[in-house]
């Protein structure tokens, strides 16, 4: 939908998966489409119902953690629409994890017992546990890749202050302890997430979305520990299954490697497995909504009047 033309907007972006609209230097209207990107590339076909379930759930997660710290967000008038405070974002991002998988694994089997400045023990097994939570800061590029980068990379390059990381890195723990135990009450295991923030004058607040599929990794609770002790692969609701589509076909987002076709079959099972996320994660019966762009632009018009533009 980048097509909106909203009264008082005074910037668009387009993200990988998220259309943002600037209002007034002051408010951000956030679409979530159907894209989905991997390896930093956006792939070729989106994923029906995609943008509606990743809104849903960052707006409900954002409303369960709002006491921990202040969110963006203040409106949800369409399925794949939020309404929310501009900020001057970090350029980081906060990766907090609890396991050794994903892109940790893949840094782990090669040899490296550091990510980010934080070592790694020895003995390790994809998929453990670590003693208790890391986190694992990269850049927030605008473009291209983001890249891993130390706490202390951060306060020389001038990213964050001292404080302020203090801030972001007792914040980004404390989101993460609560996603845990509101998978947990689902039966589910918070394996790793990111988080990003931004400021609005001095008070540091948290953007974007948060414990979704786009943005995080969970385990199936039930047999996890049989599974791990058996060397077997973890059953997961996550975006993993998609990189490892995409690896089978050869591609990992470098130079000279093209993004493998998906055919229709493939799309719908990507749904199928995005909607299971939010039916676990929620515990409710995802319901699909389709809207016209009339119909939204109806619903942000609507929204917006009740802003100070």
């Amino acid at each position: 939908m980048k097509n909106l033309h909203l009264a008082h907007q005074t910037a668009f972006y387009s993200g990988k998966v998220r259309d943002v609209y600037t209002i007034s230097d002051k408010w951000l209207v956030m679409v979530a489409s159907d894209r989905i990107s991997a390896f930093d590339v956006i792939l070729t076909k989106p994923i029906p119902f995609k943008g509606q379930v990743l809104n849903q759930i960052a707006a409900y997660m954002l409303h369960a953690c709002k006491d921990i710290c202040p969110n963006w967000l203040i409106d949800t008038p369409a399925p794949n629409v939020s309404i929310g405070k501009k900020c001057v974002p970090f350029k980081i991002e906060m990766v907090v994890r609890a396991s050794l998988t994903g892109h940790a694994w893949r840094t782990y089997a090669a040899g490296k017992r550091t990510l980010c400045g934080v070592a790694l023990p020895e003995g390790m097994k994809e998929n453990d546990f670590f003693p208790s939570p890391i986190i694992t800061p990269s850049t927030k590029a605008s473009e291209g890749h983001d890249e891993d980068i130390s706490k202390e990379e951060i306060i020389a390059n001038g990213l964050a202050t001292s404080a302020e990381w203090d801030t972001l890195s007792r914040y980004a723990l404390q989101l993460f302890e609560r996603g845990q135990q509101i998978a947990n009450r689902q039966s589910l295991i918070l394996a790793d997430t990111k988080y990003e923030f931004g400021k609005i004058g001095e008070e540091i607040y948290l953007m974007d979305e948060i414990h979704t599929p786009d943005s995080s990794r969970y385990f199936l609770k039930e047999g996890y520990e049989e599974r791990q002790a058996k060397g077997e692969r973890q059953k997961q609701l996550s975006k993993e299954f998609v990189r490892e589509w995409l690896i089978q076909n050869g591609f990992m987002g470098k130079e000279g490697q093209e993004v493998p076709n998906m055919s229709p079959e493939w799309i719908q099972e990507i749904s199928h497995r995005y909607i299971e996320l939010y039916e676990r994660v929620i515990g409710e019966k995802f319901t699909p909504i389709e809207l016209s762009e009339a119909e939204t632009m109806e619903r942000i018009e609507a929204a917006m009047r009740n802003f100070n533009v």
